[in-house]
């Protein structure tokens, strides 16, 4: 574990107390509270303040309140939640379909999350869990949710990342993955064959929110033993089925199947 930032955990602190008793205090009661100098305690509350984090209640200029920051930050943590749930509803129904595993993921930096998989009913299945991490670019999942980032947004999340391969068949060039990520904005489904995993491959299509922003992936993972191109068209046309079913419960509009 890295070494803990001080003035973060002051900040942290400072919004925590605001959980207790009828969610104001004022800069004595947090001084008093957390024992800190009062100049420290007039700065953390000027630049939560500053960034929304907190507001001063109306009518009572010496204290504050939790501001609409906060209120975002846990909305998009219950969106998680809901999108975790739903996903994993929905991930049961795609595997009763086809009878593969069946994944949604998140991004987190230039990784995916998975947050909800449903195993294959037959007896060759992959191994992998829901909360499991992996390279962006080795996967399906991973693809299709860079592929959705505006180009100063992926230029970011790339910038000094090594592209490490996971098997002989990883994208490990910057160029080969933007040539990728092309062809998945055109198709809108992304494929990996054996990148993740050398005996493995999938396809993937986008989950959108309720403002049409691309949140999450459903893919469809299948053994090389039972993958064909005819397998891989039926599978990318189950995905994309699914993922509009997700995203229908997520509150998109844009084409629920």
């Amino acid at each position: 574990m890295g070494r803990l930032v001080p003035a973060v955990t002051r900040a942290l602190d400072v919004l925590e107390l605001f959980l207790e008793g009828d969610g104001t205090l004022s800069a004595p009661e947090v001084t008093r509270r957390l024992e800190l100098p009062r100049t420290t305690v007039h700065e953390l509350l000027t630049t939560l303040a500053a960034r929304s984090y907190l507001v001063t209640v109306p009518g009572q200029p010496g204290r504050y309140r939790l501001g609409v920051r906060t209120y975002q930050l846990g909305s998009r943590y219950a969106e998680q939640l809901d999108l975790a749930a739903e996903g994993l509803q929905v991930a049961r129904e795609v595997a009763e379909t086809c009878g593969e595993t069946v994944h949604v993921a998140i991004l987190e930096d230039a990784d995916v999350i998975y947050i909800a998989k449903v195993d294959s009913t037959h007896a060759v299945r992959m191994v992998s869990a829901a909360g499991r991490r992996l390279p962006a670019h080795c996967t399906s999942v991973g693809k299709l949710l860079l592929a959705a980032l505006p180009e100063a947004e992926l230029e970011a999340r790339l910038r000094g990342r090594e592209l490490e391969a996971m098997t002989e068949n990883s994208i490990t060039g910057t160029e080969e993955l933007r040539a990728a990520l092309a062809e998945i904005r055109e198709r809108g489904i992304a494929v990996e064959h054996r990148e993740s995993n050398p005996d493995v491959s999938c396809v993937a299509a986008p989950v959108r929110d309720r403002s049409d922003r691309i949140v999450a992936a459903l893919s469809v993972s299948v053994p090389m033993s039972r993958w064909s191109e005819e397998r891989e068209d039926e599978l990318a046309r189950l995905a994309a089925k699914g993922a509009d079913a997700l995203s229908g419960r997520l509150g998109h509009h844009g084409g629920q199947a």
